[in-house]
């Protein structure tokens, strides 16, 4: 497992003195949680349906929680209440999990959090439809914050933000495809990608808690920052997964890289890093029709030689220290330094 630095100096970059916040304060995150997890459940319960059925086998059991859990310490940091955005939040997660079944669609991957993955489970039709109604369901929600309190020109602005946020993924969904095809190794461009594919959100979830909280601009500007460097750090984080961890912890196959032929930074960097012959096992490796399994076995030595692996999670320390840098313009506060923490989570996570 990734472990972010420890040392003082390295803490110090981090722009923060300590790297995990008091007891207290992970037990109220985890609260958060498990607040999102019963209003999660009670909102597909409460439907009846075939479609609200698979929406709610979509949504559990719930992951990290990160997007939303961002959104209301962004809401917190303002000095809003976790209640004023907790529609938000619960629409940020369903936002979340659309993207999952649509991915899974794209890349025809069987398993999700460890189970069927919707579109294995009943068919690809109801897990596009399933995935359009949990979008639909992010900005019902977001109109719902107008009954906690939350100025309509705020949930106006902060639905604004959501769109472009979902502008920006469609456009690194695209943009990685079309790196895929071309059989393109440009570090700056997965980089591009993974700042529009998955930066968006996390961008989204942070300012839209910002927004709805009512911070200035000043506020809004710099947990955005926060957000996108965050989501940046932890898409490469993601992509080295296959590598550091195993399906048992992350429930989703550590083929699908390989089989779909996907550029994931450890592989453009270790292309950089070595010699000819690497580049040719890489290349191979990342072919269409090859056996995954060979593929990803070969591909992990190449990366663990050449040193790719340890300058790809530097990268995403890089990225981690940049979000947390945008932070230091809010007041100390216990929220800020949760949102620390939650960054520390995706640089070392296992799943």
């Amino acid at each position: 497992m990734v472990k972010v630095p420890t040392s003082p100096e390295d803490q110090h970059a981090l722009g923060r003195g300590a790297v995990l916040p008091r007891d207290g304060q992970r037990d109220l995150l985890e609260r958060h949680r498990m607040r999102l997890t019963f209003e999660l459940e009670n909102r597909w319960y409460a439907e009846e349906g075939a479609l609200n059925a698979i929406c709610q086998y979509a949504l559990e059991p719930t992951g990290k929680m990160l997007r939303p859990m961002l959104l209301i310490e962004s809401a917190i940091a303002v000095g809003a209440q976790p209640a004023d955005v907790l529609p938000a939040a619960v629409g940020a997660e369903c936002g979340h999990v659309a993207s999952l079944i649509h991915d899974d669609i794209i890349d025809n991957d069987d398993v999700r959090r460890g189970k069927p993955s919707v579109q294995r489970a009943y068919g690809v039709d109801a897990a596009i439809v399933a995935g359009d109604m949990l979008i639909f369901d992010l900005f019902a929600n977001l109109a719902e914050c107008r009954w906690t309190g939350v100025p309509d020109s705020r949930i106006v602005t902060a639905m604004k933000a959501v769109a472009q946020a979902g502008i920006d993924l469609c456009q690194g969904q695209f943009l990685e495809s079309q790196l895929c095809e071309a059989g393109d190794f440009d570090a700056d461009a997965y980089l591009r990608m993974a700042d529009l594919k998955t930066g968006a959100f996390f961008r989204a979830a942070c300012e839209i808690g910002a927004i709805l909280g009512g911070g200035g601009d000043e506020s809004v500007g710099a947990l955005s920052t926060y957000g996108k460097n965050l989501g940046s750090a932890f898409q490469i984080r993601d992509d080295l997964l296959p590598f550091t961890s195993d399906f048992r912890h992350t429930g989703k196959p550590d083929t699908s890289d390989v089989r779909n032929g996907r550029l994931i930074l450890p592989a453009i960097l270790a292309r950089r890093l070595g010699n000819a012959r690497d580049r040719n096992l890489i290349e191979k490796s990342l072919s269409a029709g090859g056996d995954a399994t060979q593929g990803l076995k070969t591909l992990k030595d190449v990366v663990e030689r050449t040193g790719a692996l340890t300058e790809a999670v530097e990268m995403a320390r890089n990225r981690a220290r940049t979000a947390l840098g945008a932070l230091t313009v809010l007041p100390h506060s216990e929220s800020r330094e949760r949102l620390g923490y939650l960054a520390d989570l995706a640089v070392e996570r296992d799943r």
